[in-house]
This record gives structure tokens, sequence and C-alpha cells, in this order.
């Protein structure tokens, strides 16, 4: 049986009554509150969901879906969605008062309480509501006892047993009594179920059938030594007697079959069991004091009674068959033989623990194969003789009159006729073998697969890896193995044709031992149960049974096939199963998911036929807690589901409960299955209808509303771009020009009237000295001068080069005109490209302010102006330096920046600082200030372009 305690979740001591609603949970009322169990997980109600008291000795289950709590001594409470309501908020409850537990019967939506001693009204609950209905049946004497025995509420009828201890049915509407003539002892135990009546006397126990009102007919009568404290009818009106040194009987026979009742089943006689149950399934459930809940399933408990031995619970760990019988080997230096529904047990070696590995056996020979010995067995005579001593992995069969023993030091044959042993292989691990051609074998040392020559000792690796367990053959050149890791491996004599595996259905991927069918189908036994493996063309159809559909134990060693009738050897026993009956099992399991609860985002809603409503938002969750009451999965449920109109495939979630993220505004039907055992289907679904309405800026409305926002705001955006960039274009045509106007006034700055004058007078004196050859010098000089002047004033740039081409003519000419009152040179370091451009025109102004207001004036000694050209990352560094009489001297229109040409000159710095980002620095210093020397040095500081 399976045990359900504190491991599981119901932390309780004593459990008391067990119920089952209308949506198929299990209600456990117990000294530490009240449970609930799907079938998975134990929920507990107790002293904070608002139960006054928690030792809680039963519930009712209403159609409703609300039930009533019936604690200790009072203190009623009842359970809707979830909520636990006691008498504090509900003054109705407190109307409900007893001095004993009370008799609870029911009908539809009501339900009926009354007292069990000296009952004097009835207690009607329907839906939160106390109804009192007067009693007028108790008896003159104060002192008399009278004893409520069962209730029949159809009828109105009260059952009570009276002060002469004699059967009365009350009417309780018309206030009515009628004498039962039945006569019970004064400490006899009475139990009414529906229409039977099951009375105690000492050992005697009568059973009687209410054939009306008033007429009771003795259908069963038998004796029981032991003292019973509890009688139980289930829902098939079978009997269960509790007994008070612990177990309970079981009388497998509806009551209402008349005839003698065969001899009752005793179970878990080392618990005091409280209560039982047969649930809508037929499962069993048994409450127990200390010891949690029992439960057994329909099936296993079907195979059990039908079982024809008895006691049959050895470790089983080999198993074989003969042709008359079936050969078990235990976990011990014992064995069976199964023979017309008996087993005979074997001692090979008394007080040895030793385990079977393998058995084999041929016609009245059996070879028993343990750890560390092997017997060879004569079922006629029953003598048995000790082998060689081997390290025994596994026994198979060669040829007729000889075997392969698979042992920790080598692979013999052994001719079980002469008695004669073969060394094939030697000092190597061998764990299964099989004959595949006439001098080849299989061999496996438990991780790979070699094949063997028998002739040639040699052998050669096949398969590795895969840790055979086990090796049949299926067919000609086929081959079906199992491993302790990888499952079953399907092979040829040259390479593995599939693999069968968890994934395709397996029970477990150990596989301890094959066991062929026929050509198409086999048995694999694990740990985990039993699987039968079909093969049609390329697809597999693979089926799953344990202990579920009756096996003793999941452990199983080995199956034996005959006709339609499965032996498997299990850890609790022999299993004999009719295959047609296992094949036959329902492919889907008739329930329902039941949906406990929707919550969406804070609200949460009990009734999923509610319409369930919830806003969209990133962060909520919806939530759908459900449950699969398939009490026969034992737990191993899970849930298949999807979201129709939003996910269409299928997701798989082992949790109770179902979160969905961020589910966008829409309205859904989530489909639920349940999956049970086996993989098994519930065979409809659940649809839970749910609808997320979308916040306002999830709306139409809001979105065009939006959209008309961010097109105005697009447009705006656009307009003010365009606006700008026409600003932009204004202000560069403003800044082209005033470059052009500035370009016009540095022409004009270069050919004023005044240098011209100069110049002409300076021609006009050469010439009056009919220095023709220097006059004609000049004017080549002065044309160069005025061409050049023409041309680059029309470039806003110019390479370094022809600006100290330009700045030479210049020079030399002023020279030539000032009769070499001055000397100059111009110097550029070899960081300067000459190929760098630098704005045009724009260090002349500078030379032409040395010469006229620095050299000129000079009497006493010669004038000098060096220009140099270097580089200082990131600047192009360009000094005029001149040793003239400085700016503090005698040039205060200079210092002030009233010459026309520094004027202009920062102006145009300003304007490519505007129009082409270009930074441009100027410093004037006067030497004079912070040297000794006397000059000025002007410095101009440009990032140096190569375009």
């Amino acid at each position: 049986m399976i045990n359900y305690s504190e491991e599981e979740g119901l932390n309780t001591s004593y459990t008391y009554r067990l119920r089952q609603d209308k949506d198929g949970f299990i209600w456990i009322g117990s000294d530490n509150g009240l449970f609930r169990f799907d079938g998975k997980e134990f929920k507990q109600y107790g002293k904070k969901d608002g139960l006054k008291n928690i030792d809680v000795l039963s519930c009712e289950p209403l159609p409703n879906g609300e039930l009533l709590i019936i604690s200790f001594l009072n203190d009623f409470a009842s359970l809707k969605h979830g909520k636990v309501i006691n008498s504090d908020q509900n003054r109705e409850l407190q109307k409900l008062h007893f001095e004993h537990n009370p008799l609870i019967s029911g009908t539809k939506e009501t339900l009926y309480l009354c007292n069990v001693i000296n009952p004097k009204n009835i207690f009607l609950y329907n839906n939160g509501k106390i109804k009192n209905l007067l009693l007028n049946h108790t008896s003159n004497k104060t002192s008399a006892k009278i004893q409520t025995i069962g209730m029949d509420t159809n009828k109105n009828i009260l059952y009570i047993k009276n002060e002469k201890n004699e059967i009365e049915a009350y009417n309780f509407i018309t206030r009515k009594k009628i004498n039962c003539h039945i006569s019970l002892g004064k400490s006899d135990i009475t139990y009414k179920k529906d229409n039977f009546l099951i009375n105690k006397h000492h050992n005697k126990i009568d059973v009687y059938k209410i054939e009306h009102t008033s007429r009771f007919t003795k259908i069963h009568t038998f004796y029981i030594r032991e003292d019973i404290h509890q009688i139980i009818v289930d829902k098939n009106n079978k009997l269960w007697l509790c007994l008070d040194k612990g177990g309970v009987l079981y009388f497998d026979q509806p009551l209402s079959i008349e005839k003698h009742l065969t001899s009752p089943l005793r179970f878990l006689e080392d618990y005091i069991i409280n209560d039982i149950l047969v649930d809508t399934d037929n499962n069993v459930w048994f409450s127990t004091r200390n010891n949690g809940i029992f439960f057994i399933t329909n099936s296993f408990l079907k195979n059990y009674i039908s079982l024809p031995l008895r006691n049959n619970t050895a470790f089983i760990t080999a198993i074989t068959a003969s042709k008359q019988d079936i050969i078990l080997g235990y976990n011990k230096s014992e064995s069976g033989i199964f023979h017309a529904n008996t087993i005979t047990d074997i001692s090979l070696e008394p007080n040895k623990k030793t385990e079977h590995k393998a058995i084999f056996a041929k016609n009245n020979l059996i070879i028993f194969g343990l750890t560390k010995s092997i017997f060879k067995y004569d079922l006629i005579t029953g003598k048995k003789k000790l082998l060689k001593p081997y390290g025994l992995k596994n026994i198979l069969p060669y040829s007729g009159d000889s075997l392969l023993l698979c042992a920790s030091n080598g692979l013999i044959v052994y001719n079980f006729i002469k008695d004669s042993y073969s060394d094939y292989l030697s000092d190597e691990r061998v764990y299964t073998a099989l004959p595949y051609h006439k001098d080849s074998l299989f061999v496996g040392n438990f991780k790979d697969l070699y094949k063997f020559n028998i002739n040639t000792k040699t052998k050669t690796l096949f398969l590795e890896g895969y840790y055979f367990k086990d090796i049949q053959r299926l067919r000609s050149n086929l081959y079906a193995a199992g491993t302790n890791l990888n499952g079953i491996i399907l092979f040829n004599n040259k390479k593995v044709l599939r693999k069968i595996t968890e994934k395709d259905g397996l029970l477990s991927g150990q596989v301890k031992k094959i066991t062929v069918e026929n050509e198409n189908v086999f048995w694999a036994s694990t740990n985990s149960g039993i699987n039968r493996i079909e093969l049609k063309e390329n697809r597999i159809f693979i089926s799953s049974f344990t202990q579920t559909d009756g096996l003793p134990s999941n452990v199983v060693a080995g199956c034996v096939i005959r006709k339609d009738t499965l032996y498997a050897g299990t850890s609790k026993g022999l299993a004999i199963l009719p295959i047609n009956k296992l094949l036959s099992q329902q492919k889907f399991i008739n329930k329902k998911v039941i949906i406990n609860s929707v919550l969406i985002g804070d609200k949460e809603y009990f009734e999923p036929d509610q319409n369930l409503v919830g806003l969209s938002s990133n962060n909520e969750e919806v939530i759908v807690r459900l449950s699969f009451p398939d009490y026969s999965s034992q737990g191993k449920i899970s849930y298949k589901y999807r979201i129709a109109g939003l996910i269409d495939n299928w997701q798989i979630s082992n949790s109770s409960s179902i979160i969905l993220n961020a589910v966008p505004p829409g309205k859904y039907t989530l489909q639920i299955f349940g999956l049970g055992y086996n993989g098994k289907q519930s065979d409809t679904s659940t649809d839970v209808i749910f609808e997320i309405q979308p916040r306002f800026w999830q709306t139409w409305w809001f979105r065009l509303l939006l959209s008309v926002l961010g097109i105005s705001v697009i447009l705006t955006g656009l307009n003010i771009y365009f606006q700008k960039k026409r600003n932009k274009k204004l202000e560069t045509l403003y800044y082209e020009k005033k470059i052009a106007e500035l370009e016009l006034q540095a022409i004009k700055a270069q050919i004023n009237p005044h240098f011209i004058y100069n110049c002409l007078n300076s021609i006009q004196f050469l010439l009056y000295k009919k220095n023709y050859s220097e006059t004609e010098n000049y004017l080549d000089i002065f044309s160069q001068m005025i061409r050049k002047t023409l041309y680059y004033s029309e470039k806003t740039f110019m390479p370094i080069k022809d600006e100290i081409e330009y700045l030479s003519l210049y020079l030399k000419m002023e020279k030539l005109r000032l009769k070499d009152q001055f000397s100059y040179q111009i110097t550029a370091s070899e960081a300067v490209n000459n190929k760098w451009t630098i704005p045009s025109l724009l260090i002349q102004p500078f030379v032409e302010n040395a010469i006229k207001h620095g050299i000129s004036g000079l009497k006493n000694r010669k004038g000098k102006v060096d220009i140099s050209f270097e580089y200082h990352a990131p600047y192009l560094c360009i000094t005029i330096t001149d040793n003239g009489i400085g700016i503090g001297s005698n040039s205060e229109s200079l210092k002030k920046d009233d010459s026309f040409g520094v004027k202009l000159s920062k102006k145009r710095i300003e304007t490519f600082r505007q129009l082409f980002e270009v930074d441009i620095i100027l410093e004037i210093e006067d030497l004079k200030e912070k040297q000794s020397l006397s000059g000025t040095q002007i410095k101009l500081y440009i990032p140096p372009h190569e375009n």
C-alpha cells in the first residue's frame, strides 16, 4: 500500500474521517486541522485560515461546493471557495451545539445533524443557515438513555434505540414512531448505512436489510472473536470491520447478495484504523492513528484478492520457466518452484544471504546461479550438486547440452550432461553473451560489446560504451539488448539500428532483463516497472505496467510469458497477470482537470464559470491553480496546456500552477489536459475562458490620438529642422558675402593708393637715374605681386608653399623700395607639410605692419623680419618677428588694434571660426616688455588641413 504521512505533507498524528467531494478531492479530518488531497499535494486548513478548533473530526461536502467542518465538541465552520468561515463570521453556526459528536446525514443541499445520545432536536444546515426541528420522542424516565442509530432523510425517519433497547422509527415531521420489533443488547455496536443495519452483540454480527420503514430482515449472521471499534459499509455495500488491536477485516461481497459471506481478508494488522473510504474509482483509503493514511488502487486490490498465491512476498532476483513450472530465485540462498498455484521453497545454502543472479531450466534439470556458488538441481529426485565456484554474473543457453557461464573471471562453457567445463575467456569480467553465428559470440564486459571467435580465441570491439545487461535474439540478424544506462539497443551483426529510451516511453533507462514474446514483441524489466515493446515496421509501440496495474512492486527482476499470462518476479513477490487484461486498459483517464482558482492581477476567482476579466500590464500575471485528482497515478501528474489564439503549441508542466506572463489584451481560451500515470491523458480538456482588457493607452482611440500627436510632433520637428537648415544656409550666404567683402577689403588693403604711389615713385626714381635693369626687375616683381594678390583674393584657402612664395615676393619688393633698410628670412620646419592649406592672404597684413610700423622708423640699425612655419600638434604655428621699435614705443595705434590690417585680419579670423569652424588663435607680443630685445612678435595658431 501507499502510505501518505508527514514526509508527503500530511503533518498530523491522528487522522479521523475521510470524505470525497463532487470534484474528487479527498478530505481528511485530523488533530491538526482539515487536509485536502488532490493526488499530488496536501493543502492544510488550520488556525491561520480561521479554524477556531483544529481538532477536526470530519467534514461534509455539499453539492454546491461548500463543506461543513465538524470539529471535536462543536466550534463548527464552513469552507467555500478556499475560505474558512467560522462562527464569528457566520453567527448561524453558533446555533449548532452538541453534547456528543453528532450523527450527520444529508440530502441534496441540506445536512441533518442530531445528538447521538438523547437527541432533542435536529439541526438542518443549508447554505450557511440553520433551522431547528424539535423532537418529541423522549421517555418520561429522566434516567433513560436513548441512542440515535441512523437517519433516513428522504423519508424523514430517525432510527433510535429506546430505553428498552428496541429499535424505533421516528418520523420527525409527523412525530409518530413505529416499533421495528428488533431488540438489541445494551452494549451492542450498531451501524446503519443506506438500507442496511449491522449489529454486533458480543462475538455475533447480524446484518439486516430494511425492506420498509419499520420492517427489518436478517440476511447475514456470522461470528468474530476480535473486538471491533468501527463498522463501515462502503459505497459498494461491502462490509469493513476495524479491529481494536489493529487491522481491518474486509468482506469482498456486497451485502445485498443474500448468501453466506465469504471469509474476510485482513489488512494493515499493525495499524489502528479509524475510517475507510472507497472513492469513486473504487480505490481504498484508510485513516489511522499516528500513521497518516494508506491508499491502495482498485486494480491492485482486485489482483491481490484474485491472486491464487498467499504469503507471496519474497524478494525475487531471478526468474525462468521449465515446461511445467516457474522457477524463482530469491535474494538469499533459497529458491521457489511455482506449480499448480503453489510455491514450493528450496533451501540451497541454509543461513546464507548470497542472492540469485540467474537460473537455467530444462526438463527436470535446474541450474541455480548464485553470487558465489552454482547448484545443479533435479526436480524429480530433489538432489542438488554444488558446481565449481565462480563469481557468477549470468547464465545463458548455448547448445542442446551446454550453458554459457558469465563470471567475473571469464566466460565458461559448462556441459551439464558430462559435467565438463571449457574456458573461452580467462581473467576477464563477462556480464552477458549470445551466439550469433556457428563459431562466433557476442560477449559483453558490461561497458562494451565484443565479437568473439571461438576458433581463433580473438575478440573484436563491436559496440562501445553501452553498459550491456542482457542480450536476446528477436529474429534472424536482429537483437535487443538491455543496458544499465542507455535503455534498449536494437542492432544487427554490423551496427546499431535504433535506441529506445525514456523519451520513447520506457519507464527507465536501466533495463535488467529482456524477455522475448515473439519476433516482434519483447518485454523489458526495470526498477520502475515493466515495459512491453512491439515492433511494427518502422514504428515502436510501448506499454508500461507498474504497481498501479497490479505489480506487487515496481522493482522487476525479470518475467516469463506463458500463453496469455505474465509472470513477473518483483521485490515483493511473484505477479501473475493476464496479458489481455493489461493491454485492454483504457487509453484515457475519465477525469477532468479541476480549476481551484484563477488569479488575474490582484483579483482571485474561485468559480471558473465567472466572467474572468483582468487589465493588461507588463507586470500582471495570470495564475491558474490546478488539480487532477487521479489517485491511481500516485502523484505522477502533470498538465498539458495551450492558449488558443495566442500559443498554438502544447506546453507540458509538472507544476500545479500555470503562470502566464504579460498576456496581451484579448479574449482567450486556456485548454488544459491532465496527464497521469504512463502518460495517460484526461479524455476531455478543461477550458478556462478569460479576457485581458487593454489599459487606456492600449485602446484604439488612444493609439489614434497618439499617432496624430506623433505625426504632429514629427511635422513640427521637420519644420524646425528645415527652418534651421534654411537659417544655416542664409547664415552661410551671409558669411560668404562677408568673406567676399573682406577679400575686397584685403585687395584694397594690398593695392591701396599709398602703396602704389610709393611703388611708382620708386620706379620713377630708378628711371630718373637711368637704372633700367633695376627698374625692369622692380616692375617684374610689382606685376607678379599685383597678379598673385588678385588671384589669391578669390581663394578662401591657399597652400603653405604658395603663401611662402607670395610673402617672398612682397618682402623682396618692399626691400627694393626701401633701399635695403631691412633683411628678411622665411623658414619652414620639416614637420610642416607644404600641401597643408591655410586661410589665404591672412599673414601679409601682419608682415606689412612689421615693416610699416616697426622697421621703417629705425635709424641706428638695420631692420630684420623673420617668418617661421612650425608644427606643434595639433596646431600650425606661424611666427612673424621684427626687430623694430616695438608696440610700446611708437605705435600706440597698433597696440590699440587701430591698424586697418590688424582689424581686417581679426574680422577674417572670426569669420573663418564661424563659417568653417576653424579655430585660429592670434597672439601679439611686445618683445621689449618680456625680453631685453626690441621689436614685436606675432603668432598665429592654425589647425592645418590637407584640402
